[in-house]
């Protein structure tokens, strides 16, 4: 399954009545299962959710823990990066060398890892 044509197919489904900003987001798990994610705004901004937690949470409840690609989309004009706060979310599950799809829905795409987006991050190492 290709993830980009997947997270474009979704993001479809993004609940976004206040800033028309519909993010659609596909992640591979590291058995081949592709979960899916959209943004869900809220009329009280800061209780919506981003479409890579929503894929995350998705992965998890299925009983998976490792994230071995991942594809955002979203309508503007440049590729839209995961916030700060999926770039950790993406690091709890996903190895540094995993590659993001990042594409518009043109068909401009960027591609780069967990660790380019989140050098620095913070890890499990920090709590032994």
């Amino acid at each position: 399954m290709d993830l980009i044509e997947a997270a474009k197919a979704v993001r479809e489904n993004a609940h976004a009545p206040y800033s028309d900003f519909k993010v659609g987001a596909a992640i591979r798990a590291a058995s081949g299962r592709v979960y899916l994610g959209v943004n869900v705004e809220n009329v009280a901004y800061p209780e919506g959710t981003c479409a890579e937690a929503g894929a995350i949470a998705a992965m998890v409840a299925a009983g998976e823990t490792e994230i071995r690609e991942v594809a955002v989309i979203a309508g503007s004009p440049m590729p839209v990066t995961p916030c700060g706060g999926c770039r950790q979310k993406l690091k709890e599950f996903g190895a540094a060398e995993v590659q993001v799809h990042m594409a518009t829905m043109d068909g401009k795409v960027e591609v780069t890892t967990i660790g380019d987006l989140l050098p620095g991050g913070f890890s499990r190492d920090y709590m032994s």
